[in-house]
């Protein structure tokens, strides 16, 4: 079994690499976030028109100025939503689990946040069993959708649509959501074969899970196509075997997703960039704000140059629901200092473990070699910030995590 190791915290800017590539490629700041989640990557502007067919308004959406040239001015926020759909791939590999009455359910919802300058980017994960207010909220059609007091949130995209989750999502954490995009099975597959695989850690004693059909050893492993969704949705061989696991373990496929999107390894290839773009046009689905590759340059060139650990993955602090033992609802008390922090554009010290409920462990690094006596002593740290709640489990894109693995 694996020592529990030391998670890195070193200090580490994003690569020179990425600021010009893209101001090169014009690089949209929703896809950089997205990639950092599982659901991105890069949209060329000769791709413009794929990507905004289908576009969907986002109702009481703050508004925000024409695209031009330049950095996107102030702050923004993206919700980022994964659904259960199943494409032509994920129906040969899902079989039956495809076929079923209920319609179509937003079971991963990110509200990614980018402040003004200087610039921190905020990621925050809300679970699938989160029960939440949903307000009155107007479908495609033209038709209005009622609201609840407290409905399931995976339950919102069927109601109402993408619209709807943003909405929502808005009105529970009191941040203006002025962007949105959905991706589905196939889109989660085919970013992970366009940029060659990432490489995830599997810790504990491996992960064996019949509902995904995982078996896989302790140690690296990279992951790409069905394999990539396979991780991102096994529950039971990880942690506790709750969705709160789940979302640390994808919070892992995600920083490392990032990182291999913004490599230079990447962002030199032109034939994973074009392949990237390609998939992007053709899987995700953005409001009409991001649908513009202008607008997407200005969002990009905005995070050209956010420090690493200014970059937090955060889980939405939770209890249960008094109501039904399966599903949670808001932690008031932890949420509100986090959202606070966010709205305001503040650092924030994540206190909490990588996982609250085992989903992962802090990568084993090697220890470092003491150094030379004459050496000088470290500058001091500027101040953390806000200092969140134990309750809050989360890591910053420095940080290295390993699957919790065990074989159910």
């Amino acid at each position: 079994m694996r020592r529990s190791p030391v998670a890195q915290h070193a200090p580490h800017r994003t690569p020179s690499a990425w600021g010009s590539a893209l101001r090169m490629l014009g690089i949209g700041a929703a896809v950089i976030a997205v990639s950092a989640l599982g659901i991105g990557g890069f949209i060329a502007a000769d791709l413009a028109l794929r990507v905004s067919d289908g576009a969907v308004d986002l109702e009481g959406a703050p508004e925000v100025a024409p695209p031009s040239l330049g950095a996107y001015p102030g702050e923004f926020a993206i919700l980022l939503v994964g659904t259960d759909e199943c494409g032509a791939v994920s129906k040969q590999k899902l079989g039956e689990r495809c076929v079923r009455e209920e319609g179509i359910r937003n079971d991963v919802n990110l509200l990614v946040h980018v402040s003004e300058e200087p610039r921190k980017v905020s990621v925050v994960s809300l679970p699938r069993d989160l029960m939440l207010e949903v307000p009155d909220c107007t479908r495609e059609d033209g038709s209005v959708a009622s609201g609840s007091s407290k409905a399931p949130i995976n339950s919102v995209f069927e109601r109402a649509g993408l619209s709807c989750v943003a909405k929502s999502v808005g009105e529970l954490s009191g941040i203006d959501i002025g962007f949105a995009a959905k991706l589905s099975f196939d889109g989660v597959m085919k970013i992970t074969d366009a940029i060659g695989g990432v490489e995830i850690c599997i810790g504990g004693t491996g992960i064996r899970d019949r509902h995904t059909g995982i078996n896989w050893d302790p140690g690296p492993r990279t992951v790409s196509g069905y394999e990539a969704l396979q991780f991102i949705r096994v529950r039971k061989g990880i942690g506790d075997g709750s969705d709160l696991a789940r979302i640390s373990n994808q919070q892992q496929y995600m920083s490392r997703l990032a990182k291999t999107i913004l490599s230079s390894e990447t962002l030199t290839d032109p034939g994973k960039v074009l392949r990237l773009a390609n998939v992007v046009a053709d899987n995700v689905d953005p409001s009409k704000e991001l649908a513009n590759p202008v607008r997407l340059a200005q969002l990009a060139l905005a995070l050209k140059d956010v420090p690493f650990d200014e970059f937090k993955f955060l889980q939405l602090p939770t209890l249960e629901d008094p109501d039904d033992d399966d599903r949670v609802i808001v932690n008031e008390e932890a949420a509100a200092p986090m959202w606070e922090a966010i709205r305001t554009g503040e650092s924030m010290q994540i206190t909490g473990k990588a996982s609250n409920h085992g989903g992962v462990v802090a990568e084993e690094t090697p220890t470092p070699s003491a150094p030379p006596s004459d050496a000088p002593s470290p500058a001091p740290s500027a101040s953390q910030g806000v200092v969140l709640s134990d309750q809050i489990s989360g890591i910053d894109l420095n940080q290295q995590t390993c699957s919790g693995g065990k074989r159910r």
